[in-house]
């Protein structure tokens, strides 16, 4: 579950790994299916970070998700 950092800030965790052949993965444990290779952590973080905003204003949208800030932690 994501922690609330405030009120109004809802704090996601993002893992980054390498894999074995070089590439790294970001993955945003809380949001179920939001990951993203790049070929450096800060790329694989730049892409996650995008997906994960497309899914939560989907989540928004279809009234899923609160209305409240996002921050992003790596874990």
């Amino acid at each position: 579950m994501p922690s609330v950092a405030t009120k109004r800030t809802i704090e996601y965790k993002i893992e980054i790994e390498e894999e074995d052949d070089g590439r790294w993965i970001a993955d945003l444990v809380d949001l179920p299916g939001v990951m993203a290779y790049g070929s450096t952590p800060e790329e694989a973080l730049t892409k996650v970070q995008a997906l994960a905003y497309r899914v939560l204003a989907d989540r928004i949208e279809q009234e899923r998700e609160p209305r409240k800030g996002v921050r992003f932690a790596i874990a």
